[in-house]
């Protein structure tokens, strides 16, 4: 069993303690957070001890890996703190908000041996994989375009989003990351145009947006559209689509069931999509934490490592760059 210690038990960090604990591979270890309450109620759920601090779970020889899901700013120094110590890090995104200080940690962990994953769960979704193999294996010929519909069930609160670092590097990091995973490549040139169109008050006053559109090349021509809403009326809207020369691929939205009802006053009528990221991707998370416990089993590295955080990021600068200079950026003018 690969001993896991879960750091930051807010909403994400108890849904990754329960699929640890769930896990026939892992146990959870121990849980911390900076606020005593949500781990002593981690803890107690789960019947694991709760430590005292972060330094005390890098340092206790009994744990194998850490999940770092506490706030942003953290997440680089806790990178650097486990691997020191020997463990194995799944983090979640993004590494940090400052692309400097992600370089910056990518020299500080240079030639670790340990396994070091970042958290870009929808790589794991069944729909998405199954596109994707389906997509390297030639069913829709040559690739031509990926489109990525992203759109959440509605703003998140005030706080969230004065500590998320703008909507790009929170919410459409995500997609950054698919993107490249569904491409199979690099893109070399990104364009971007947003808006706080959803709360344009908030927006001026956070200087952040809402909406937003990301057009996005390879260098041999493949395309990738990425369209985010912080707020759509109908539920948490996950597609992607890929269009080859011999037909289109779709992974598309979840619900609960997938009856309709059909009427003399309507047709089609179903139930609502997954509410949100927790319930929608339930399964991604899991086969997550499953391909974690294998990259430590093995010492192999894990299917979505730094790098890839480290890309994700690229990409977001370069459409915020976008965004501000009304013009399509080349990926290498970024850092």
């Amino acid at each position: 069993m690969v001993k896991i210690a879960v750091l930051g038990c807010g909403r994400i960090g108890r849904m990754h303690a329960a699929n640890i604990a769930a896990h026939p591979k892992a146990e959870l270890a121990a849980v911390y957070d900076l606020y005593a309450p949500s781990a002593n109620e981690v803890g107690s759920e789960h019947s694991v001890p709760v430590a005292q601090s972060a330094e005390a779970v890098f340092a206790d020889p009994q744990i194998d890996a850490v999940l770092i899901s506490t706030v942003t700013e953290t997440h680089a120094d806790y990178i650097e703190m486990a691997t020191a110590a020997g463990k194995a890090v799944l983090c979640e995104k993004p590494i940090d908000l400052n692309l400097e200080r992600v370089n910056r940690c990518a020299k500080a962990i240079a030639g670790t041996k340990v396994p070091i994953q970042l958290g870009f769960n929808r790589r794991f979704d069944p729909g998405h994989r199954a596109a994707r193999d389906a997509m390297l294996a030639g069913e829709i010929g040559d690739l031509h375009q990926v489109v990525i519909t992203s759109r959440d069930p509605g703003l998140p609160p005030r706080q969230y989003i004065e500590a998320a670092g703008g909507l790009l590097r929170d919410m459409t990091i995500h997609d950054f990351d698919l993107a490249r995973f569904m491409l199979d490549d690099e893109p070399v040139e990104v364009f971007a145009v947003a808006g706080a169109l959803i709360d344009p008050a908030l927006g001026a006053e956070l200087d952040d947006v809402d909406t937003a559109m990301i057009i996005m090349r390879t260098a041999d021509g493949k395309q990738c559209h990425i369209n985010n809403s912080r707020a759509a009326v109908y539920g948490y809207d996950q597609r992607v689509e890929l269009l080859g020369t011999k037909g289109m691929l779709l992974s598309d939205n979840r619900k609960p069931q997938e009856m309709k009802r059909f009427t003399a006053n309507s047709t089609e009528i179903a139930a609502p999509y997954l509410y949100f990221f927790i319930e929608r991707y339930h399964e991604a998370f899991m086969a997550e934490i499953s391909s974690f416990v294998e990259s430590i089993e093995n010492q192999t590295a894990p299917e979505v490592g730094f790098e890839d955080g480290r890309q994700a990021l690229i990409l977001a600068e370069a459409a915020y760059r976008s965004i501000a200079e009304k013009r399509c950026v080349r990926v290498e003018e970024i850092g």
